[in-house]
This record gives C-alpha cells, structure tokens and sequence, in this order.
C-alpha cells in the first residue's frame, strides 16, 4: 500500500495538549507517527483536574515507556473517604467512594498499580516523553477553523503570542480538545446522555496545618454542615482542593471558606479556583471523514473512583493511536479507523450507563438507567468487551464487560496478565504486545504460517510456547487463553485479543492469512 502523506506537515495533527491529547501525541510518536499537538495554553492548568489513573492506564504508560517515571500504588490500596463536621471536627461514618461498586482489586490481575498522580504533574511527564519520541508540541497556538477533503485536513492556527496565522496539512486530526469541544462543534456532531447535574465551584489551596489529619489514612471528606455541604481531598503534595455547589450562598471570602470546612483557623494559601460542571454527555459519533474525538470531547462524565473522565479518555488515545499508525505506514486499509468509533463508544455508553446506575449519582440524576446491573472495578478496568469488524468472535451475546478472570482469551478482551519466561528475562504477557501484532501458539505448524506470510511487512511477531516464552505451570497458556494444546491467539498492538483458534486448522497458513486480513480490513 502506497504511502501519500509526504506532502503533510504531520501525518496526524492533534488540538488539545492536555492528559489525552498528549498520551495521544505519545502513543503516536513512539510508533514513527509524525504528530503535531496544538494547544493554546503554555503549561498545565493552574487547577489539576484528574488524580487517580487506573491499572489499565499504566499499562499503556509502561508499554510507551514511562511506566517507571510515575510512582504507582499497590492494587489493593483503596481511597477512603469519610462524612465529617469538618477536617478538625467529628468524622462521623467511613463510606465507599464509588457506593455500589465492588472494590476486589488483586496484585496478580496486572503487572502495574494505579497512580495517584495530579494532572498537572503527569503532564510533564507525557510532554517530555512525547517530545522525545519525536513529537512537534506548539503551545500557546490556538485553531481558528480546519476543512476536510479526500486527502487531508487543513488547519488555520493563531500563533497567541504574536497574533500570526499559520495553515498546517495533516493527514488525520484528532480533537482531544475537552467537553466544549470547538472540533465537535465545527463537525455539527451532538451528544446523548443524562446532561447537566450541576456546577461546581473549586478552591485550590496549601494548608501545613491539615497535613496531620491524613495520618488515619483518610483523604477525602464529605463535609455536612447547616447551610454548608462541600467535598474536601488532598493532591497528596500539600496541596488540597475544596469543592462545592456554585448554588450554596457562602460569600467571597474563600480563605473563611476554607477554614469554615477545616473547622479550625489555620493558615491557608489560595492557590487557584476553578468552576466546572457536572454532567454526563456521550457524542453521537466519535469520528467523522478523517477527524476522531478522543476523551472529554467524545464522552463527558463526571468523577467517579474509577476515573472514568481521564482513564476513559487515555484508552481512547491508545486505541486510536496503533490505528492510525497501521494505516499512515501501509499496513493496513482506511477502513480500520471506522472501528474506533465501534469500539470506543459503546465503551463510554458503558461507563455512562454504569456511573449513573451507582446510588451517588442516580439519587439525583433524572432518567438514570434502572435495574443496570453494576459491573466490579476489574471488571471495569481489565475486563471490558471491544467489538467490531477487526475483532473476530466477540459475539452480541456476550456482556459488557466480566471479571478478567472469566474471559479467558475471548477475543475483544485484554490479553490476561501472566508472568512468563522470555529470553532470559521475567516479563508480562503484555509486554508481549507493545508495538506489531504477537502471535501465540505452542503448536508449530501455527509459528510456521505466521513467519511465511507474504505481501508488505506486516508488523506480525509470532512466539512459540514452551520455546520463546514459557508459562509457570499453575498458569498455562491453554488455560489462561482458552484455547487448546494446538490452538493460536492473535494480540493487537494495544494489547486487546483479536481473534483466536481453539485447534490447530487444516491450512494454517490459510486461515491465518484471512484472519490477518479482516483484523487489518484488507479484505
């Protein structure tokens, strides 16, 4: 397949350079992907917005290389949360962060931990790794408009500083420009789901003096007083944020404010404010031609322990990003970028659907879906069912998502974590799957048919087991895949299953070839 893009500034421009935008520009880059971020701001916002960064996350973050720069906690370790007088006062009764939600968490379901980690010093981290790999990030550009047509997308771009316009050719753009989206909006694109809840006010601030009432292990407060109800958490860097309804009459002075929640006359430093609303929207279509929407321009959802917001949106990037590569480099057709919005959608609906179902949310959340049945926090984090035309045999029957431990190797899913012998080293099996596909299999015939394929150079690694990895014997490959002695399972680049044999076909060569072609839409 010819590749067109050599007369483009960029083979992918992105608008936005917040947490997706710039995992985007990442996920891109270390894939030889000539990628632009536009962002109009110079640094992070002065108000961190995301904290907590799911298992899922980070591995997206270890297989782009970083995982080691960002301090993980252990899977087992929970937030907790208390309803209290205030900080100093009476902590009345310990509740759940997310009520409703199962919270198993196991150190052997992932070969990472969470992070608790403020946006604004996990930006840094993704931009310099970003612009490592190769990235062009221009802040402090803003886009005024951008026009489609068969070969790619032209974009006019202020320069803020100088007030020069530029137009920049790229081949796809990507929108990760947050929930009042200017790219959504040119497109004409709108959005479903439960709408507004309400507007938050916020205060960010440093307080020395409330540092020693972490010591319990509590860090987020429901705060209950006459007249006064807010939320109180720590950054966990001697930062704290405030958080409360605009509606709630409490005046302007916002240290007393602060104090009125500590329940004592500490010293406090205002740091920012912010005001943001509450609301649950999902785009109708999270692509349109040669432009994709990725994290809160596709899906807006409010704060839930899972970090449904951020996390969502990072898988988006990681999922559209080995796409895009496929296709830039000739691997594979355009049609395999419809599958994004197959696959990603239906996976916000999910985290809509199942946000609203949790008593926290539907006690006053008008038409929250009834009788939803509330899936775990594995289940929701490594156990979400993809499906589209590149993924075969995730049927209409199956869930939506399942503990990962009940899966098994089902196509659509993520390829199970198991610790295995590799060259001499200890790895996880999804360190297996980083960059092309991986083919697995024990029986020979399927290493054989994969290493004779034909035609471009197809990004395809095939390992035999019991030769180039070896499973531990209380977790074999036949049983954590579902497949048997002679069977084989073909890993995406993003670590998802594509398609699976249970047993060794008559042609392997064959049925490998077409099972490559559809996973790729080349037939």
């Amino acid at each position: 397949m010819q590749n067109h893009f050599l007369s483009h500034d960029s083979a992918v421009l992105i608008i936005g350079g917040s947490l997706v935008g710039l995992s985007a520009a990442l996920f891109l880059a270390r894939r030889g992907v000539a990628t632009i971020v536009i962002e109009k701001h110079h640094d992070s916002a002065p108000h961190p917005r995301a904290m907590g960064f799911t298992e899922r996350t980070m591995e997206h973050y270890r297989a782009a290389g970083i995982g080691e720069r960002i301090a993980q906690v252990p899977p087992q370790a929970r937030l907790r949360r208390v309803r209290a007088d205030s900080l100093t006062g009476a902590w009345r009764q310990e509740t759940e962060w997310t009520p409703g939600e199962t919270q198993e968490r196991r150190a052997s379901a992932s070969p990472c931990g969470g992070a608790a980690i403020a946006q604004d010093s996990l930006e840094p981290i993704l931009r310099s790794a970003a612009t490592q790999q190769g990235a062009d990030l221009r802040l402090g550009h803003e886009l005024l408009a951008f026009q489609q047509d068969g070969e790619g997308v032209t974009a006019q771009v202020r320069v803020r500083a100088s007030g020069a316009v530029v137009t920049l050719r790229a081949v796809y753009l990507i929108g990760a420009d947050g929930a009042g989206s200017p790219v959504r909006t040119a497109l004409g694109i709108e959005r479903q789901g439960i709408g507004h809840l309400r507007t938050l006010r916020s205060i960010l601030f440093r307080c020395p003096g409330a540092e020693p009432y972490l010591a319990r292990g509590i860090t987020q407060f429901d705060i209950e007083q006459p007249g006064f109800k807010c939320f109180l958490t720590t950054y966990g860097d001697g930062r704290w944020a405030l958080m409360f309804d605009e509606t709630q009459p409490v005046g302007d002075d916002l240290v007393e404010l602060v104090r009125r929640a500590l329940g004592q006359d500490l010293a406090v430093e205002v740091l920012a404010t912010g005001r943001w609303e509450l609301a649950g929207r999902i785009a109708d279509r999270f692509s349109q031609g040669r432009v994709f929407l990725a994290g809160d321009a596709a899906h807006q959802l409010p704060p839930t322990r899972g970090g449904f917001g951020a996390n969502t949106g990072i898988d988006d990037a990681a999922n559209l990003a080995w796409k895009l590569a496929m296709v830039v480099q000739g691997h594979s057709s355009p049609l395999l970028l419809d599958t994004y919005d197959e696959e990603r959608r239906p996976i916000a609906w999910l985290r809509h659907q199942q946000t609203f179902a949790r008593p926290d949310y539907a006690q006053w959340a008008k038409g929250a879906p009834e009788h939803e049945a509330l899936f775990g926090n594995e289940a929701m984090e490594l156990g979400q069912l993809q499906r589209s035309a590149a993924i075969l045999g995730a049927g209409a029957a199956l869930p939506a998502a399942a503990h990962p431990d009940q899966w098994a190797g089902q196509p659509g899913t993520r390829i199970p974590h198991v610790w295995v012998e590799a060259g001499g080293r200890t790895l996880s099996t999804l360190d297996l799957a980083t960059d092309g596909f991986t083919l697995l299999a024990r029986d020979r015939s399927w290493i054989d048919a994969a290493r004779a394929q034909t035609g471009p150079a197809w990004p395809l690694r095939a390992l035999q087991v019991g030769v180039d990895i070896v499973f531990p014997a209380d977790a074999s490959f036949e049983h954590r895949f579902g497949v048997g002695a002679e069977g084989a399972v073909l890993v995406r680049p993003d670590a998802l299953i594509a398609w699976r044999a249970s047993r060794l076909a008559a042609d392997p060569a064959r049925t490998l070839d077409d099972a490559i072609k559809q996973v790729a839409m080349l037939a």
